[in-house]
């Protein structure tokens, strides 16, 4: 346009035209954003947690699982799986809570064993709930999100996997521990100034809690019992709350607006539902 002879349209109004057209949609919009590097103020304030593929062996494969403190860089899980399941991550989440306790925040993929559309709760989510952390996943197609624990996957690669020819499960996990403390308490990391993670990272305060109380609601709550099919049954009708509430007791609770109710396990909101039009829309999105 310039070369014609025609001014060009600021930024700000070609976007404007676009949008008031349909044409940049909210998805879009996010999905543009430039990724920014960020850190989490202290230890245990966000772990990430990830499977790294699978790698192969002489005998069996192996799927290492990896869990990482955000703002120390700290790996507090590399562990050797032979297969990605949800009992097998609670099986090792279930040790690290014993010894680091628990973190407030958890982020994961949205792929198996993790979830897998990224909007539903899982049995796996349920679980961490149960000891008080907040659940999120990464956004679809956003590895950055997990951008720490990708990084660690890549280091992981290049400094153990590409150089160390692996046997078995159990040879696989003492490769990994040795390199585990070498990363923990030798290696620098440009990140932390050259620093190491061991020097940044401190347990957490919560404890682990080996048989969490189940929720408890007040005496306006209208308490139901999550059926088979992650149903509830309420003012004549069946409501879907969510599969991995199935078992589970859970508050409805009057908003603001007539007719529309909001659904909570413990403190987090799963549901809602409008009676006028008989729908009801569940999911992490609520939370």
């Amino acid at each position: 346009l310039e070369v014609l002879g025609h001014a060009m349209p600021a930024v700000s109004t070609v976007h404007a035209v676009l949008r008031r057209h349909g044409l940049i949609s909210p998805a879009a919009s996010q999905a543009a954003q430039p990724w920014q590097r960020f850190e989490h103020p202290a230890p245990n304030d966000l772990w990430q947690m990830d499977f790294k593929g699978y790698v192969p062996m002489h005998r069996g494969r192996c799927h290492p699982l990896t869990v990482l403190d955000d703002h120390s860089r700290y790996a507090l899980v590399l562990q050797a799986c032979g297969e990605e399941t949800r009992d097998t991550v609670i099986g090792h989440l279930t040790t690290a809570f014993r010894r680091y306790g628990v973190p407030l925040r958890m982020t994961m993929d949205n792929g198996a064993p993790w979830g897998t559309d990224g909007a539903h709760y899982t049995r796996l989510d349920l679980w961490l709930m149960r000891q008080g952390i907040r659940v999120g996943h990464s956004r679809p197609f956003h590895p950055q999100t997990q951008g720490k624990d990708e990084r660690f996957h890549r280091t992981l690669k290049v400094e153990v996997l590409q150089h160390t020819p692996l046997i078995d499960l159990a040879q696989a996990q003492r490769a990994f521990d040795g390199w585990r403390a070498i990363y923990n308490q030798q290696r620098p990391h440009e990140a932390l100034g050259m620093g190491v993670p061991v020097d940044r990272y401190r347990p957490s305060a919560r404890d682990y809690v080996e048989h969490p109380a189940p929720p408890e609601y007040g005496n306006r709550d209208e308490v139901r019992l999550v059926h088979e099919h992650g149903r509830i049954a309420w003012r004549g009708q069946n409501w879907k709350v969510g599969k991995a509430f199935v078992g589970e007791r859970v508050a409805i609770r009057p908003t603001l607006e007539d007719g529309r109710y909001e659904v909570y396990w413990s403190t987090c909101r799963v549901a809602r539902i409008d009676l006028a039009t008989g729908q009801v829309n569940a999911g992490r999105a609520l939370a």
